[in-house]
């Protein structure tokens, strides 16, 4: 029956008696990308520091859907910086549950293995739709305050309570998060209930009332956008893709120019310097709106 239909459609198509499909792609990119631009992003990470004396380091806080791709993202980043692959943050692609289920701070190597670049990132347990399912939207508010201390193990069932000993009373300014990032796969954008999408709003407006900047990262761009999948360069071309950043921006409220579409390293062995260019690219927004921040407090 296949190929009767394949052969149908030839037939209509030689005659000229099907309506062509409507191209996937703007003719013209509706966002700008400098793909030579690498070495100048890294030499950028290289010099950076903090403002603000009283920062020693950004923290990067980071959360999401199950799956979404958030410790994908962290070795993304990391193996663009180092210029080879790594995994510093454990990753999975066969559970339904969320791979991560402690608080734990990823530093990124700088030459010495004694020697970090002054931002880390932070990753929580995944959201989930259900009740007494993922991590909660207290401990993520905890997390931002800096009440959360390294390797606090999640409870989807109870947030974290002040007595006990992982919850740190007097934070310091490095404690704290200094920016939220929201990590999105964009081939399930338009599946995410009202439930998600109303935890989300509710941490959303947490970081609002403590002042900390938001971006969101949309992952997973090539299983979502067959075009981008063929070349990533025409990523802003991509109408799918365009339409899923709109999409989200209205129903979480962030405005569409803090939204990165990227492409984590989940398969490959080798980097690919435009896949590294859109992480790179991502982070400096990230490390300038969290630079921001710090340099207000």
């Amino acid at each position: 029956m296949n190929f009767l239909k394949d052969f149908a459609n030839r037939v209509q198509d030689f005659l000229g008696l099907r309506d062509p499909e409507p191209p996937k792609l703007f003719e013209e990119p509706w966002r700008q990308t400098e793909w030579q631009n690498k070495r100048t992003e890294l030499e950028y990470f290289r010099s950076y520091k903090p403002k603000n004396d009283a920062v020693s380091r950004l923290r990067v806080l980071l959360y999401g859907p199950v799956g979404s791709g958030k410790s994908s993202f962290i070795n993304s980043v990391d193996s663009a910086i180092q210029g080879r692959m790594t995994s510093p943050a454990l990753a999975d692609n066969a559970s339904g549950d969320s791979f991560t289920v402690n608080y734990k701070t990823h530093k990124i190597k700088k030459g010495k293995p004694s020697k970090f670049y002054p931002f880390v990132f932070n990753d929580v347990m995944g959201l989930e739709d259900q009740t007494n399912r993922g991590v909660s939207e207290e401990d993520i508010k905890l997390a931002m305050q800096g009440h959360v201390k390294e390797g606090y193990w999640f409870n989807p069932a109870s947030a974290l309570l002040k007595d006990k000993p992982e919850y740190n009373k007097e934070p310091s300014l490095d404690d704290k998060v200094h920016i939220l990032v929201c990590v999105v796969p964009a081939n399930t954008v338009s599946l995410l209930n009202d439930q998600f999408i109303d935890k989300m709003r509710k941490i959303r407006l947490a970081a609002r009332d403590l002042d900390i900047p938001q971006v969101v990262i949309l992952t997973k761009i090539d299983e979502a956008c067959s075009e981008v999948r063929k070349n990533i360069k025409d990523l802003y071309k991509s109408k799918y893709i365009k339409e899923k950043m709109d999409l989200f921006s209205q129903r979480l409220g962030v405005p569409v120019n803090c939204i990165f579409p990227v492409k984590n390293y989940h398969e490959e062995i080798d980097l690919n310097d435009d896949v590294d260019v859109l992480i790179l690219r991502a982070l400096r927004q990230i490390i300038d709106l969290a630079n921001d921040y710090v340099n207000k407090l």
